[in-house]
Order: C-alpha cells, then sequence, then structure tokens
C-alpha cells in the first residue's frame, strides 16, 4: 500500500468528518500526484464516500440530527439527478471536466472567503 495515497485517504476522512469536504481534497490528490484521469478519481471518489458518508449518517441519526422530513424529498430528487448527471459526465472530454471542477472548486472557494461569520444554524454560531 503507497504511504502517501494512505495519509491523503487519512487527512481527507478527518477533514470529511469536520465537513470540509475531503472528498473534493482527495480528488485533486488523485489527478494532481497519482496522475489518474478525471473520470477514474470521481469513481474512486464515489467508493470513497460511501463509508464516510454512512458512518456520518449513523452518528446524526444517532444525534437526532437528521430531519427526515427535508431528507425523504432531498432523497427523493437526489438520486435520480445523480444517475442523469452521472451519465452526463461519463461522456463529457477529461480536460473539459477538469476544467468544469476547476471552476466549481475556484466558486466555492470565493463562496466561503465571502461567507459572513455569526450565521446560526439551530442556535449555533458559525465561526470563520
Amino acid at each position: 500500500m503507497d504511504v502517501l495515497s494512505s495519509l491523503a485517504g487519512a487527512m481527507t476522512g478527518v477533514l470529511s468528518s469536520w465537513g470540509i469536504g475531503g472528498g473534493s481534497l482527495l480528488l485533486i490528490y488523485m489527478t494532481a500526484v497519482t496522475g489518474a484521469s478525471q473520470h477514474q478519481a470521481q469513481g474512486i471518489n464515489l467508493l470513497y464516500f460511501i463509508p464516510t458518508s454512512a458512518s456520518a449518517l449513523y452518528m446524526h441519526v444517532k444525534n437526532r440530527l437528521v430531519d427526515f422530513r427535508a431528507a425523504v424529498p432531498a432523497i427523493i430528487t437526489g438520486v435520480p439527478m445523480t444517475l442523469l448527471t452521472s451519465i452526463i459526465a461519463a461522456g463529457i472530454d477529461t480536460v473539459l471536466l477538469r476544467k468544469a471542477f476547476g471552476v466549481f472548486l475556484i466558486l466555492m472557494g470565493v463562496s466561503e472567503f465571502f461567507r459572513k461569520s455569526g450565521k446560526t444554524v439551530d442556535g449555533v454560531t458559525s465561526e470563520v
């Protein structure tokens, strides 16, 4: 087992548990360091997502942090849209897909940079 890849997996797992989006960082690692194609990296990231999301879901349900009335409609619409967009993504040229992902990361970074702190969610103040 490659030590660097194991460290990248461990670090992105920790970041995922904090809600930072470790999967996106794992994609960057796989494409920039290991030379994986964007399609391969996304497929690996989806496999990585299954156990990390299952453990997070377990903890959120256990701590009664899941609003099932909001979750059910999101699941009902999210699953078919995920299937549709994965079919579309599989047909997109890798270079275009990488550029689109890069633009997405930049937009998310800018959005996070300018996000106002002090917003509350269920009485918990966010800190930036």
